[in-house]
């Protein structure tokens, strides 16, 4: 592959800036998964998709990251007025002809500065939620001041009902739909750390009400010495599982924290030591190169190869998933890791899963390569059986976690770059070297079957099934 070397001048300075001749885009490389739908996301980039049947209707909500420099305020189509990173709400009903309804502003900022990267949807009909049955409400974050939550009932008309903040620092947070608690990553005045957790009653949307703070001993108010490693965010099973998964770490001394949601919810809210511990049942220490961006629950598996052995083959394990976050490998390697969480005090890890770097040549492509996310639906088609893993320029994965001691991946796509595929830089030598890649941030999947992944480079929204021999391990209705 050919370098040009590019002069520029910036005020009195020369610059060099190395871009990488890149071929042509070819097309998609797939096994197994096939591109059912497409839409660009107003060339925004993207973070986390939820999906939801809103009334016969599937309504997938996309949160963005803030822009670029070049990107800054990319137009909104449907008014034609240019507007920050924020919220797009998309109907899927007919996943070949996905439609944009409607694009909510976020914060002002670029990148992690602004944009509204999270979003969660719960109906009145889940059971947490008060009021008119037939009622949705969309909870997202505003950059890094507030969370916020809107009446979506029409998702072609949201309207904001009730914002919490001021706040530092927001991020991924987890929205009980049976119960209306929710779990929100906040950075909170006198806390020690840029991200913990906010509890928070939201089962009548229009009037929050706190429940209490959390986060690990040390991170809390008043609190001396080293400040244990910052939240990236929790997954709850609710009063049934009775338990909550904390992330910690993102791509460096990870944790997974499992706690008694009981304890969390009903214990004593003072942020003292003794009440930050209290709810917690067990912990797992990852590597120091290592973190837990997401730690999915894989609960009462049935593992085959132990199905004769004494106490049987049905175990718990928790799916964790690290996040690069430097391009061309200029890290250790980010994956997933499968740990056995059947006695909770005592969690440990089984195995590790990655993508091959030579089947790809990934390191040299541009761009992140590693793990960032799985999904989070636990829709029976899938659930317990394979996880999805967004890995950015290598695309999403499609991964066999029937045997979670030995994880195998059955499919996986990457969509072609398009004119609106951001280049992605790393310094060599002193000159910044820029390539075009695909950087498939974030994916989920819903109650039909279909996955959705979104990239973080601006290009869009790709809807996906799988194909072959793939398709066969999902349990689709018969």
């Amino acid at each position: 592959m050919k370098r040009v070397t590019i002069i520029v001048a910036v005020g009195s300075l020369l610059v060099s800036l190395i871009v990488a001749a890149q071929p042509a885009p070819t097309g998609p490389e797939a096994r197994d998964m096939a591109l059912v739908g497409f839409n660009d996301l107003q060339g925004r980039s993207a973070y986390q998709p939820v999906i939801r049947e809103q009334n016969g209707r599937f309504i997938l909500y996309v949160g963005h990251h803030g822009g670029t420099e070049k990107t800054a305020k990319p137009v909104n189509a449907l008014t034609g007025a240019p507007e920050f990173n924020g919220t797009s709400i998309l109907d899927v009903t007919d996943p070949h002809a996905p439609r944009y309804l409607v694009h909510i502003p976020g914060e002002e900022g670029l990148a992690e500065a602004g944009g509204a990267q999270m979003v969660r949807v719960c109906g009145t009909r889940d059971g947490g939620i008060k009021g008119d049955p037939n009622k949705f409400y969309l909870l997202r974050t505003f950059g890094n001041a507030a969370h916020e939550i809107f009446d979506v009932t029409d998702p072609s008309a949201p309207k904001l009902v009730a914002r919490i903040g001021p706040l530092g620092g927001t991020h991924k947070n987890w929205w009980e739909c049976d119960t209306g608690v929710a779990y929100l990553v906040s950075g909170a005045s006198g806390w020690r750390t840029r991200r913990m957790t906010q509890v928070y009653d939201l089962s009548d949307p229009a009037h929050p009400r706190f429940i209490r703070n959390f986060g690990l001993a040390g991170q809390e108010p008043g609190a001396t010495g080293d400040v244990p490693t910052e939240l990236h965010g929790p997954i709850s099973t609710g009063p049934k599982g009775n338990r909550v998964y904390f992330g910690y770490g993102t791509n460096k001394n990870g944790m997974v924290q499992i706690v008694d949601r009981q304890k969390l919810v009903n214990g004593p809210a003072e942020p003292t030591p003794d009440n930050l511990r209290a709810p917690e049942v067990g912990r797992l220490l990852l590597p120091p190169n290592a973190g837990a961006h997401t730690a999915f629950p894989m609960l009462k598996l049935n593992v085959a190869e132990f199905a004769q052995d004494q106490g049987g083959g049905v175990r718990d394990f928790v799916a964790i998933v690290d996040e690069e976050l430097v391009n061309e490998c200029q890290e250790p390697r980010q994956m997933l890791w499968i740990a056995d969480i059947t006695s909770e005090a005592r969690p440990i890890n089984v195995s590790t899963w990655t993508v091959p770097e030579a089947s790809g040549n990934f390191c040299s492509r541009g761009g992140r390569f590693g793990t960032h996310s799985s999904n989070e639906n636990m829709t029976p088609i899938y659930y317990n059986r394979i996880l999805f893993l967004a890995h950015f320029n290598a695309g999403v994965r499609a991964v066999d976690v029937r045997d979670p001691y030995r994880p195998r991946e059955i499919a996986h796509y990457i969509p072609a770059v398009t004119a609106n595929t951001d280049p992605r830089c790393v310094t060599v030598n002193g000159a910044n070297r820029c390539k075009t890649a695909i950087q498939t941030n974030n994916v989920e999947v819903d109650d039909r079957g279909y996955i959705y992944i979104v990239d973080r480079a601006n290009t869009g929204l790709h809807i996906l099934e799988l194909t072959g021999a793939a398709r066969a391990i999902a349990n689709f209705p018969r």
